[in-house]
């Protein structure tokens, strides 16, 4: 197999690795691969860093069991449990995050995908932040059809998230109330009607490498540009409360590929980021170039300032990215 540097070289002139290669390139030496996907990263993304921020609209009683999950009805976690939030309460959040440098915000609620009453009401939420704030709304609302999505793209939402969350053929260990499939249909129907698509996964589930490689092989076919790298943090009540944590390099190694596989995507270090004892420092010199800050849906995060204050630090521009 060749070197490094002439897998760099072939991405670089615009080509796709494979996935064989992709499963040699997670074998290699770890500062060689993480130094060539930063080279990579700066080549198609130049320094531009995507932060996002995201309020918990609806929480809890989820009618999924996705094992790693606080909020699904089919585990004991003791997490709060609301309806959707106001508008107030929303566009308020929206307010604050715009307030403090935060060019991306994504309302994401429980469930397996929001009523049509309820899509009408977020319509007009996201309508009023557009109005008040003028900061970019992304959403994640479930399994929506294409006349969902198109309802809220009219409202003014720019991207959609809906993670695949591993491969397909790891899935069914993880969730069986819904399918791979599910999400893939949710997504192109996202893409029909005008949306972005933000979609990744969680590392740590009890995956092999080839899931996660072939996860990454999904995304790419799927014409994913955001993709958000999650840790598992092992929630106490879920099916994989005692899943050991990954460590720092394995999350290192894990973006490094995945900035082969997908050079131009914006690679976002999402949930399990706190559990990091750089908070994602050298995934950032890795090939990540986007991030999720402050809290996230159940658990604490890093706060906005701390990340801005990185990010200027290693050089990066904080800008929308593959909007």
């Amino acid at each position: 197999m060749q070197s490094i540097n002439w897998f760099t070289d072939k991405v670089l002139q615009g080509e796709q690795i494979t996935k064989s290669e992709a499963l040699y390139l997670y074998e290699q030496p770890l500062d060689e691969l993480c130094q060539s996907a930063d080279r990579i990263r700066r080549h198609f993304c130049s320094n531009r860093f995507d932060i996002c921020t995201i309020i918990n609209g609806k929480s809890g009683r989820c009618s999924e069991n996705c094992k790693f999950c606080a909020q699904s009805a089919h585990h004991h976690t003791g997490v709060t449990e609301y309806a959707l939030l106001s508008e107030q309460e929303i566009v308020a959040q929206a307010q604050k995050n715009h307030e403090q440098g935060v060019l991306r915000y994504s309302i994401v609620t429980s469930g397996r995908r929001l009523s049509e009453q309820e899509v009408d009401e977020m319509s007009r939420v996201v309508a009023s932040i557009k109005q008040k704030v003028g900061i970019s709304v992304c959403v994640s609302f479930g399994l929506l059809e294409e006349q969902q999505f198109r309802k809220l793209k009219e409202a003014g939402v720019t991207r959609v998230h809906n993670n695949l969350e591993t491969s397909r053929r790891y899935f069914p260990q993880i969730c069986t109330t819904h399918t791979f499939d599910d999400k893939v249909r949710a997504i192109r129907a996202a893409q029909a009607a005008g949306l972005s698509v933000c979609s990744g996964g969680i590392m740590g589930l009890g995956e092999t490498v080839q899931d996660r490689i072939d996860m990454a092989m999904s995304l790419r076919d799927l014409g994913i540009k955001s993709v958000p790298i999650n840790m598992l943090n092992p929630i106490p009540g879920t099916p994989f409360a005692h899943n050991p944590k990954l460590s720092q390099t394995d999350m290192q190694r894990i973006v490094a590929v995945y900035r082969f596989v997908l050079p131009d995507a914006s690679i976002r270090l999402a949930g399990g980021r706190g559990l990091l004892a750089d908070k994602g420092k050298s995934c950032f010199l890795s090939g990540a170039n986007a991030a999720i800050s402050g809290d996230m849906l159940t658990t604490s995060g890093i706060t906005t300032q701390t990340d801005i204050k990185l990010l200027n630090e290693l050089g990066f521009e904080v800008k929308l990215c593959n909007e």
